[in-house]
């Protein structure tokens, strides 16, 4: 069992010291140069807070607030654009016939957007598979781009699982931001996408005068493909200050921490969560290497722990969502309780420290937290989603039991 792990009835915690240590190669450079020409592109901002930082006994803190990002209110955009890029770029280069594909994915919500929205202004169809839980709202989000969406009477897991059968047909490629054995390419251009979030950190703080970087980076966690992207960045770096990287997930699916705690990938069952973007019961095939050998600490927190680092994240003027204020949440945990002292060295946080917390969405990317997932107002939420901006979903049952939405119809301008 790896260093300092908790036992259960304390925090769900987990540290490992010698993942400063660990190297491995950076992203490619040209992800940054293709976002910054994509219409609307700006980096988020980067927002210190002094407060926060005196409250955790920090010398400076940040949140990199991904609450507008190309138009979307979560950070899934970077890897969804990407990875469509890519796939597109390759099928025109091998000769493949032209015409729209469609591309298929499962989401809890905010992954699901963004290949709907890239399918949209590209000309391309989008078929998303959503499991049991996500939001009424959160659906609408992604029908209104266009997408066909079926809802999925089970966990993420299965959507996943459904959403690889999906894609088999022709014209259909799978663009999951999951790996497994033998679909890992893709999955890998979308954990690309994202260093360019890691970037515009660098830059912004170099522009606070803090050249080295940070001393602490804490980034939500669903299958790991955005810790991922942070563990590369941070771990590729030629020089300069190696960071503690923290990652924190729901107690209600903490596959990470007990795939860190157990030293393989497991599966893990998952449960309620108002943090929605981060109930994923298996680790992506592709991330756990990078998870197991460049993550310094892993924490997991309810989802109470969460609603009040997002309502204290607004009180200091950042919107942040469930799974975006998870962040704040888990260094919190970390910090208080029994055993704080002992968190506290193993993340090597002290009076100088700089801290960077990753907020991934806004309050409009998981409205969740207002309805539980088998609550009397969820069902009449999802019985009456039969209109969205007016125009006619269609829903209809499909075989297996799934609930399948079809796009708006176009309009002239979104043609």
């Amino acid at each position: 069992m790896p260093e300092n792990s908790s036992s259960p009835r304390t925090l769900p915690w987990v540290a490992r010291p010698a993942a400063r240590t660990w190297r491995c190669g950076p992203a490619p450079a040209a992800v940054r140069d293709f976002h910054a020409a994509l219409p609307g592109y700006s980096p988020t901002p980067l927002t210190e807070l002094p407060p926060l930082a005196a409250e955790l006994g920090a010398g400076r803190l940040f949140v990199k607030d991904e609450s507008r990002r190309l138009g979307l209110p979560a950070f899934k955009a970077l890897g969804a654009s990407w990875a469509v890029h890519r796939v597109l770029t390759e099928r025109a280069a091998g000769g493949a016939e032209p015409g729209p594909v469609t591309l298929v994915t499962a989401t809890d919500g905010n992954h699901g957007r963004a290949v709907a929205r890239t399918a949209r202004l590209l000309g391309q169809r989008a078929h998303v598979l959503v499991p049991q839980g996500v939001h009424p709202r959160a659906v609408a989000a992604i029908v209104a781009e266009q997408a066909r969406v079926t809802e999925v009477p089970g966990p993420y897991d299965e959507a996943v699982r459904l959403a690889a059968e999906a894609a088999t047909g022709p014209d259909a490629v799978l663009v999951q931001d999951t790996a497994w054995p033998g679909y890992e390419r893709i999955p890998g251009w979308i954990v690309e996408g994202y260093s360019t979030l890691c970037a515009e950190i660098d830059e912004q703080l170099a522009d606070e005068g803090i050249a080295e970087g940070p001393d602490l980076v804490c980034v939500p966690v669903g299958v790991g493909s955005l810790a991922q992207a942070v563990v590369t960045h941070y771990r590729s770096r030629p020089s300069g200050r190696a960071p503690v990287l923290m990652s924190v997930e729901p107690q209600a699916a903490a596959c990470v921490l007990e795939s860190v705690v157990r030293g393989e990938p497991v599966s893990v069952p998952t449960g309620d969560t108002t943090m929605a973007g981060l109930n994923c019961g298996t680790p992506s095939s592709i991330a756990w290497p990078y998870l197991h050998r460049g993550l310094d600490a892993a924490v997991a927190v309810p989802d109470a722990d969460s609603a009040r680092a997002a309502a204290r994240l607004a009180a200091l003027g950042v919107s942040s969502g469930p799974c975006g204020a998870a962040a704040l949440a888990g260094l919190r945990a970390a910090l208080t309780g029994a055993g704080a002292d002992e968190r506290r060295t193993a993340l090597g946080l002290g009076p100088s420290s700089v801290v960077v917390l990753l907020s991934t969405e806004g309050p409009a990317a998981n409205p969740h937290g207002t309805l539980g997932r088998s609550s009397p107002d969820r069902l009449k939420a999802v019985r009456r989603r039969d209109t969205v901006r007016g125009a006619e979903t269609r829903p209809r049952i499909p075989e297996k039991g799934l609930r399948t939405s079809a796009p708006l119809p176009r309009t002239p301008r979104d043609s």
